[in-house]
């Protein structure tokens, strides 16, 4: 069987189950049931090492999108990636990346969560560094250790429930002060696993790896697994005020410093990865409010026209030979006008404009801020977040389609592929039908927040403000006027976060630990250590062999020596 028919048959399966299951989710919801199955395989001194799967409707619901998505992106992966020798490999890796996610919102059990999110850890590695060079190794080892700080969390916070008799996260229930230090971890496995402040570097880093691995891992898989996980235990953030204050302020931070970056990455795949970025502090913001309903909506609609948004962009660099630079992008409206037009809905979805799947969930939380008690700042914060997010789309907008293409000769481009257009029109049918139908179906009553008109009508004024700034900011700096050095080194790299994360911070130590080793190791600690020792050993050790090679003169010496010891004695 070829590598065509196993991704087909892939696709075809995992996207039959994920219709299926969304049925099964709505019947959940409707009739308001929950399946808890627990299977307890090792008992010893009351604590069950026990698979634990709870299906109700936000699990299997956030399944089946997984499934679709997995299911698009696999038979996608079979043209963008063709001529690829080890496209098998690249199959299964996919199917275990989904099977670790799987681990990861069915159970309530922390050792199952650990399984599936160590998973996903391992898994996204191999598949970051699969294009085999320096960048790809550099980014793996980047992502995957940033990751696996989180997981330390998990395993520091396996260790805490000891004391509850339970290793499931229902069993939280009681306050006590235990609660505190779990919660703390938990915080710590989400922040680093949704690439939260400080561990925002490895997200975009991870761009190393194919395009159809970054449409399915930055939009509905190892990204959101942190804030779904902070959404399972959001009930328990109830009585810590100070960690929801704290997470509010990490989550508005990091939405602000994507925005800001990617308003300045000419990097096609960056500037995604980083509206990603700020998406999940979007999210997260809403968890730090106590509304995980609205986190989770809004989590669902990115996961649709965020993956669209990938496909779209590998199918133009594709075609552009390899090219991710915008700058030499452009006239796409008459080469690609189909990918364009997808590539510009999933835009607009993601800017919130009107009726569009983002347009649901975020004009709705802009509308809670605006309502909540919060201080002027932290609503500014997110304000500018939201506007420097309308700018930096509909500037990524205009390169690909309002200025003339600057790139080198090719050969040919057509957007007449079914391989790539197939899935991105499955995926585009859910950017613009998906927040409705989800909205429809997650609130019994349209949620209406009533506000003053100013405030009601920010969201659409945000939109028009960044569209008018992103395209005159862009005339009036010039399409090929350089950028200064301290845009690209402090504002796009997200004030430095990359580098801080990596060489700078352990280059000290490294330095050291070579100094004291040159010094104290090398020199006078081999001196008179190791080669100090064995030099004095083998000196002895040479005398000794000289006074046993059975030598007459040695044996009447020795003879005389012991017997004029033993006269005087006597």
């Amino acid at each position: 069987m070829n590598n065509f028919n196993v991704s087909k048959m892939m696709s075809f399966f995992l996207g039959v189950i994920g219709l299926v299951i969304v049925s099964c989710s709505l019947f959940l919801f409707f009739f308001d049931k929950t399946y808890l199955f627990e299977w307890v395989f090792f008992s010893m001194n009351g604590m069950d090492m026990s698979l634990v799967f709870l299906f109700d409707w936000m699990s299997l619901l956030f399944f089946s999108v997984v499934l679709i998505i997995s299911s698009s992106v696999l038979y996608y992966s079979y043209y963008y990636m063709e001529g690829e020798v080890y496209m098998t490999r690249f199959i299964m890796l996919v199917l275990l990346f989904v099977l670790s996610m799987v681990l990861v919102i069915l159970s309530p059990s922390f050792i199952s969560i650990l399984l599936g999110w160590d998973g996903l850890g391992l898994v996204s590695y191999c598949l970051v560094i699969y294009y085999q060079n320096y960048k790809s190794f550099s980014a793996g080892m980047l992502t995957v250790l940033s990751n696996r700080i989180g997981d330390v969390g998990l395993l520091i916070a396996i260790g805490w429930l000891m004391s509850f008799g339970s290793w499931n996260f229902y069993s939280l229930e009681c306050f006590n002060m235990f609660n505190v230090w779990v919660i703390i971890c938990v915080l710590v496995a989400g922040l680093t696993k949704s690439a939260q402040m400080p561990f925002s570097a490895w997200l975009p880093a991870a761009m190393a790896a194919p395009t159809p691995v970054s449409a399915l891992v930055h939009s509905s898989t190892l990204v959101t697994a942190g804030v779904y996980l902070l959404i399972r235990f959001s009930h328990l953030l109830e009585p810590f005020i100070m960690i929801k204050k704290i997470l509010f302020f990490l989550a508005m931070f990091t939405m602000f410093l994507a925005g800001l970056g990617a308003n300045f990455e000419m990097d096609l795949k960056k500037i995604v990865a980083l509206s990603t970025l700020s998406q999940l502090g979007l999210m997260m913001s809403m968890v730090a409010l106590g509304n995980e309903l609205f986190a989770f909506f809004h989590l669902i609609t990115h996961a649709l026209f965020k993956a669209l948004l990938f496909l779209c962009a590998g199918k133009i660099i594709h075609m552009m030979n390899g090219n991710q630079d915008i700058r030499l992008m452009g006239g796409l409206l008459v080469s690609l006008p189909l990918s364009l037009v997808l590539l510009n809905s999933a835009n607009f979805s993601l800017c919130g404009f009107p009726f569009m799947a983002g347009f649901y969930s975020k004009d709705l939380i802009l509308e809670l801020v605006a309502y909540s008690n919060l201080n002027l700042f932290m609503v500014g914060v997110l304000y500018i977040s939201t506007l420097l997010t309308c700018m930096y789309s509909f500037r990524l907008s205009w390169y690909l389609s309002g200025k003339s293409y600057d790139g080198a000769a090719l050969l040919s481009v057509e957007d007449n592929e079914k391989g790539y257009t197939s899935p991105m029109m499955v995926l585009f049918i859910g950017a613009l039908f998906g927040g409705a139908a989800f909205s429809w179906v997650l609130f019994e009553t349209p949620p209406v927040i009533i506000l003053s008109a100013p405030f009601k009508l920010m969201p659409g004024v945000l939109i028009a403000m960044g569209a008018i700034m992103g395209i005159s900011a862009l005339y009036n700096m010039g399409e090929l006027k350089p950028v200064k050095p301290i845009e690209r080194g402090f504002v796009s790299s997200m004030w430095f976060m990359p580098a801080l994360s990596t060489q700078y911070l352990i280059k000290t130590p490294l330095v050291l630990g070579d100094t004291v080793v040159l010094y104290s190791d090398k020199t006078w600690g081999e001196y008179f250590g190791g080669q100090g020792i064995m030099k004095y050993f083998s000196f002895i050790g040479r005398h000794i062999q000289n006074w046993q090679r059975n030598s007459v003169k040695v044996f009447i010496l020795l003879f005389l020596t012991w017997f004029f010891v033993l006269f005087y004695m006597m």
